[in-house]
């Protein structure tokens, strides 16, 4: 039988009303919580994280200090999220315009965003794929692919486990490291 643990909810947090926030999940100060979003298991929510309303976050996600995930944005399960990530939301911004179109972005399982990444709205990052801190996404992440720089090009791939497998364009058949293959990895 498992044990339930509540979430930590930091007193200068604000979490409006239709929260969900799963347990074992911990929001650090200044995080803002909107309406209808949804926080699963285990997650942690750094210091001024701003989830908008009816953003999905999966389990065990950890997303860092000063990170906004805006409506559109999915956040599936085990997805870091490095500090001052930037996610966007509409592809034609305007200030002054009622006429604007939520275009929704998924980070898959696993994957990692670099500190400081911003990823353009209407991509995907595939499963345990990374992007390099600084990095500036404007194409879809292949599954367990490595991309860094601005504009955001194809470095290597990785394991699961983070190590990288090959530095290589073309995608490897094997994607597991010698530990993980060997039993040694996480």
């Amino acid at each position: 039988m498992t044990s339930r643990i509540d979430p930590q909810v930091h007193e200068t947090a604000v979490v409006e009303p239709d929260v969900t926030i799963g347990d074992g999940t911990k929001v650090w100060h200044h995080a803002h919580l909107r309406s209808r979003s949804r926080i699963g298991a285990d997650c942690t929510i750094g210091k001024n994280v701003y989830v908008d309303a009816g953003v999905q976050i999966g389990d065990r996600v950890k997303i860092q200090n000063n990170v906004s995930v805006y409506a559109g944005v999915t956040l599936d399960d085990e997805v870091f999220v490095g500090p001052s990530a930037v996610f966007t939301n509409d592809r034609y911004p305007r200030a002054t315009t009622d006429h604007w179109e939520v275009v929704p972005t998924r980070v898959h399982r696993g994957a990692s965003i670099g500190a400081n990444a911003t990823l353009r709205c209407g991509i995907e990052i595939g499963s345990f794929a990374a992007v390099g801190a600084g990095a500036v996404v404007t194409h879809p992440v292949a599954d367990h692919e490595l991309v860094v720089g601005n504009p955001a090009r194809h470095e290597g791939w990785f394991c699961a486990c983070g190590a990288v497998v090959s530095r290589q364009e073309r995608r490897p058949d094997d994607l597991e490291c010698g530990a993980c293959r060997d039993g040694r990895g996480e």
